[in-house]
């Protein structure tokens, strides 16, 4: 199946046109990092095991709940630019449902150019905080 931005949630579709405009690999850096200093700051009682990503070389932590329906997502990292994907995850997701998270996969990562720029770590570790935030997506779902 090929690709298409009209299947993205809309927050996430805006992100990725974001990304194309950007002309090279250091503006999407530039952004990418933007994104992780728009983060709210995760308090330290969140930085807790079952928060934690596992799989990624740095520390990632991600929280979910849920609110009328909508997942709401915090997260932080020790790592500027993982948590600028960190923080592109959480703006892009949060505000979904459960079950639109679920549906998502990560292959519009590709479309906005990071996949070439983004280590095998770092890229391996964007695919397990959108899996945790999937995960935790069906977490809060299932709760209520």
């Amino acid at each position: 199946m090929s690709f298409s931005i009209e299947s993205l949630p809309p927050s996430l579709a805006k992100i990725v046109q974001r990304f194309q405009r950007a002309t090279d690999q250091k503006r999407r850096y530039e952004q990418l990092i933007w994104y992780g200093t728009k983060l709210n700051p995760l308090s330290e009682e969140d930085k807790v095991p079952e928060n934690k990503v596992p799989g990624c070389v740095s520390q990632v932590f991600i929280t979910a709940a849920l609110d009328d329906g909508k997942v709401t997502y915090s997260g932080d990292s020790d790592s500027q630019l993982t948590k600028g994907l960190v923080g592109l995850l959480v703006e892009g997701l949060n505000g979904l449902t459960p079950a639109e998270i679920i549906q998502l996969t990560p292959d519009f990562i590709q479309e906005t150019g990071l996949n070439v720029s983004l280590t095998p770590s770092r890229a391996n570790g964007f695919y397990n905080i959108f899996k945790t935030m999937q995960k935790k997506a069906l977490e809060t779902g299932s709760n209520n």
